[in-house]
């Protein structure tokens, strides 16, 4: 077994052995914890209470490295990670990023040509596999074959437990050993995709580093200064680790030493638990988190000790003032937001207190600078929007995609990834929405964003998408889904109701025309709507007369 019960140290604070490993300042790497103090706890899973120490992480992700390298897979070279949160998932990105191989995590809600797609873009020459992932691995096998017929096709291995036809990496690894590590060991990096929101996802690539092992990315280095992470920190991670912020909190947490919670999937109620339980110091959400939170109900919400949370980040999607004004509120001053993309080319920041005096910002460029243009390329004053752009971030690519890459860029070396907001006279950025989502309706553009933020604070709402469907007249109108919160009945007496709720906060031209209802809405784990799907459905449906499909 790869996980270590450590009954012993279970209650221990992580902070216990307060001094760095010997030999190093900061401890950059799990190899320095493990050699100081390797029965301490790297990560344990929520639920099913698996403990892995920072040796065998070690031990663990030595052993894949090694296992990659007799599989012939050199510096460069591609792996993939079609899984659930799990502790393989951890020690297999650990096995790349120290064996200087590039590694992409791939989403375990995509279909099979959708992975296909994304394991011939990467080039990935090995996938491993979830048990519960091994029909969508299958399927997307048999359409990589199909569809890109030259595409090398990855060898399969699964995790957690043998299957039929397919190698297990718990017996692949018996006869290989950990010690001596590779004598070739280098930092490898991520190869992440966008989300795909409008269209085929797309391959976030950076300069391979090939450093010593310990010499954290640049974005390493910045979130551990940025959010105080050290030895002393819990962290809760409540999300999919297949997306980036959760799968680079999670190893920056290791760099510095800490120790991970890992949900093996989001419960509103079993995260106030976790936070209490294990004293949890620091935490990554997103704002759909905070709305299911707050929704519970309230003698739930105060039974919880949350006093050990030092920060809070959020991030992934816009969050409703109204919402975070009410997170600050309950759980104190140490909500943070931060702006940044899978292309890492801009990350802003805020803290509780500029939150609160600035209402909707997302705080001032930390990694980059931020502009402001129009659809001409002209820099705009404070506090019109325009499509925000990068200036001085760091340098990405899109796999594959010259063409991508070269829309992603101006004459000036900026770089966009097509978001939309304004700056304030302080250098607070704002955000309105994506280009896509923007909705034309008689020539005036709408921005949905602002009628989600009113529409999720009514009490009926569970969630909530805002978007722009056709209109003979006007070209395009404002349509609001809603999924109805616990207890509320949709139907049009409740579609009135919102309305009129809505039109009590905004302009009415901004407000949605109509308000159909939905059992769930197309949303990624990590947050992001996929207002794509529900577009594609209203438009199929107006040009064939019919009533949209609203099942997901």
């Amino acid at each position: 077994m790869h996980s270590t019960p450590s009954p012993a140290r279970d209650d221990q604070a992580p902070g216990a052995t307060d001094q760095p490993p010997p030999g190093t300042a900061t401890g950059a790497f799990p190899d320095d914890h493990a050699a100081h103090d390797p029965d301490r706890v790297a990560f344990r899973m929520a639920r099913s209470g698996e403990v892995v120490t920072y040796g065998a992480l070690v031990d663990r992700s030595r052993r894949i490295a090694r296992h990659l390298r007799e599989r012939g897979l050199v510096h460069g070279d591609a792996i993939a990670l079609l899984m659930h949160n799990e502790p393989a998932f951890l020690e297999v990105a650990w096995g790349a990023q120290r064996s200087g191989l590039r590694y992409t995590a791939v989403s375990s809600r995509l279909t099979g040509p959708e992975v296909a797609y994304i394991l011939q873009d990467s080039g990935a020459r090995v996938l491993f596999v979830s048990p519960g992932c091994l029909p969508v691995a299958r399927d997307a096998l048999t359409a990589l074959t199909e569809e890109f017929p030259q595409a090398p096709v990855p060898e399969l291995v699964v995790t957690g437990g043998p299957a039929e036809g397919v190698e297990d990496l718990d017996r692949l690894l018996e006869p290989v050993p950990a010690n001596p590590p590779l004598d070739d060991e280098v930092e490898g990096i991520d190869l992440l995709y966008s989300s795909g929101t409008t269209g085929r996802p797309k391959g976030v690539e950076d300069v391979l580093p090939l450093n010593p092992l310990g010499t954290p990315p640049g974005i390493a280095a910045m979130l551990r200064s940025t959010y105080g992470f050290d030895r002393d920190t819990v962290y809760l991670s409540p999300a999919p680790l297949y997306h980036s912020a959760p799968l680079r909190f999670n190893m920056t947490v290791h760099r510095a030493g800490g120790q991970c919670i890992v949900m093996e999937r989001f419960d509103a109620l079993e995260a106030l638990e976790l936070i209490e339980r294990h004293r949890v110091t620091h935490a990554v959400m997103v704002p759909t988190m905070f709305v299911r939170m707050l929704k519970l109900p309230e003698e739930q919400r105060r039974r919880f000790d949350v006093s050990s949370l030092q920060v809070v980040i959020h991030a992934a999607a816009p969050c409703p003032a109204d919402v975070k004004r009410a997170m600050i509120e309950w759980f104190g001053p140490v909500v943070h937001e931060f702006y940044s993309a899978t292309e890492n080319n801009l990350f802003t920041a805020i803290t509780s207190e500029e939150a609160l005096e600035r209402p909707g910002s997302v705080g001032r460029a930390k990694l980059g600078i931020a502009h402001i243009l129009d659809d001409e390329g002209r820099e705009l004053p404070p506090g019109e929007i325009g499509t925000i752009w990068a200036e001085d971030g760091p340098r990405f690519t899109y796999r594959n995609d010259p063409e991508k890459t070269a829309a992603s860029r101006n004459e000036r070396g900026w770089t966009t990834v097509g978001d939309v907001g304004y700056l304030d006279e302080d250098g607070y950025l704002y955000m309105s929405d994506r280009r896509a989502d923007l909705v034309l309706s008689g020539g005036v553009n709408i921005y949905p964003q602002e009628a989600e933020s009113a529409l999720i604070t009514h009490p009926k709402v569970a969630d909530v998408a805002v978007f722009g469907v056709p209109h003979d007249e006007l070209g395009q109108e404002v349509k609001a889904v809603v999924q109805v919160a616990e207890g509320a009945t949709p139907g049009p007496e409740l579609a009135e109701e919102l309305l009129a709720f809505v039109q009590g906060r905004l302009a009415k031209f901004k407000c949605p025309r109509s308000i159909d209802f939905a059992d769930e809405l197309p949303r990624h784990p990590t947050g992001k709507l996929y207002k794509r799907l529900l577009r594609d459905r209203y438009l199929a449906a107006h040009e064939r007369g019919t009533t949209p499909d609203l099942r997901f």
